[in-house]
């Protein structure tokens, strides 16, 4: 097949949806398919673009196979509502022209990857010039989450966002998302339940497993073996709801054992370490290699997972899938009728949300109970094994796919997918 991915994330961001693009059109290639991506200069979650990569100018590279087009890309000094909006139109402006372009190579199906939703506009005419096939993967629902957070608050817009969407998904031949609570959004937006598709995210799980023994990691970090590690990793964001860890923090700080570790990099970054300033069990990591992330992720004895209620079944955490393999627990964050509730349990604690006394005793009862942590840590590395594997999962969405290609009218279809 000719597959054009299209989406504003992209390798060699090593966290959130760039990732997971990446590893897809990298194994689509070695599966013998054409692949070529429309995206723009890597540049989260730092705010940054990338070294070796230019913010106004159009880029072609081939990385394992793939032939990648970057697009120019205006980055805000200072991140509101209006300058989020500014920046993804940008990018889908400068992405327009290479959509056309590709006219000539005529790809057989567009995979337009959301956030960012702005897209889907040029997704959509790129396929009638194409004469292609459409689908539309939804990692999150952006709109709903800024208004949700309070990122964008004009009411009036907000039904008018919903009705675009809603009008836009119905044109897509095929829709999918990573957890089976997003696919229920399709009801709410009034869609037919049998457009949608579950395409969750993957972990390679022999690339992210238990390590026993050393971890050189601990000593660069001066860490004690008698020290328990609660790891966050991942963006610093508005979604996140961070503070809550640095709240833990100040409330446990008695006990010396337990340190908190954030890694990562966003926008609420600095605001954290200025919260947590005179915390000695509180420390920060920048951005790690993708060749040290089974390092990273094994430096936790505790996982942490904090997330507002008002992105609750909007997003599905991606770093679940990481955290999983590892066979460490997690202290999850989540209304207990969510989608994050029912993964996490048996696999880790669930706390509800803002509730800080919870939160930090948690915590101290995993770093005090070695066999509750090994059975959690277990029970997750079991589901990332066998629910969450790379391969299962990539060939599912091959399938789906090659379906979409070959029948001239697709059957849309409902995929329960893992549980």
């Amino acid at each position: 097949m000719k597959i054009l991915i299209y989406g504003l994330n992209y390798h060699p961001e090593v966290t959130g949806i760039g990732k997971y693009t990446g590893e897809m059109a990298e194994w689509l290639a070695k599966r013998g398919h054409k692949v070529r991506v429309v995206t723009a200069p890597p540049y989260y979650p730092k705010w940054e673009i990338g070294k070796d990569y230019s913010p106004i100018r159009y880029q072609k590279e081939n990385l394992n196979g793939v032939d990648v087009f970057r697009c120019p890309l205006w980055i805000p000094k200072k991140l509101t509502g209006l300058t989020r909006v500014f920046h993804l139109l940008s990018f889908t402006f400068s992405s327009f022209f290479v959509m056309i372009y590709l006219t000539s190579w005529r790809p057989q199906v567009v995979v337009n990857i959301t956030p960012a939703f702005f897209t889907t506009f040029v997704a959509l005419l790129g396929s009638l010039l194409y004469n292609a096939k459409t689908w539309l993967h939804i990692q999150d629902y952006e709109l709903e989450a800024a208004f949700n957070l309070g990122i964008l608050r004009i009411s009036r817009l907000k039904k008018i966002t919903e009705y675009v969407e809603s009008f836009i998904f119905k044109k897509f031949d095929c829709i999918s998302t990573i957890s089976l609570s997003m696919l229920r959004k399709f009801y709410l937006k009034r869609i037919d339940a049998s457009a949608g598709f579950l395409f969750p995210n993957w972990v390679d799980t022999k690339k992210i497993f238990p390590l026993k023994g050393y971890n050189s990691m601990r000593d660069k970090l001066g860490l004690h073996q008698d020290n328990i590690v609660a790891l966050y990793s991942g963006n610093m964001g508005e979604k996140q709801g961070l503070e809550i860890v640095i709240d833990a923090a100040r409330k446990i700080e008695s006990n010396k054992n337990i340190k908190f570790i954030l890694c990562g990099d966003g926008p609420a970054r600095l605001k954290l370490i200025s919260l947590s300033s005179g915390l000695k069990n509180v420390e920060y990591l920048s951005l790690q290699p993708r060749q040290k992330l089974n390092l990273l992720l094994n430096l936790a004895d505790i996982h942490l997972l904090p997330q507002k209620s008002e992105v609750a079944d909007i997003v599905m955490p991606s770093k679940l899938t990481g955290i999983f393999a590892t066979g460490k627990p997690v202290v999850a964050i989540a209304n207990l009728d969510t989608e994050v509730s029912r993964v996490v349990k048996g696999r880790g604690i669930i706390i509800k949300p803002g509730d800080i006394k919870a939160f930090a005793s948690s915590v101290v009862w995993l770093a005090e109970n070695p066999v509750e942590r090994e059975k959690l840590g277990k029970a997750g590395r079991a589901y990332a094994i066998d629910e969450l594997n790379k391969n299962n999962i990539l060939t599912q969405f091959e399938n789906g796919l090659e379906d979409l290609v070959k029948i001239r009218k697709y059957k849309k279809r409902f995929s329960t997918g893992p549980a």
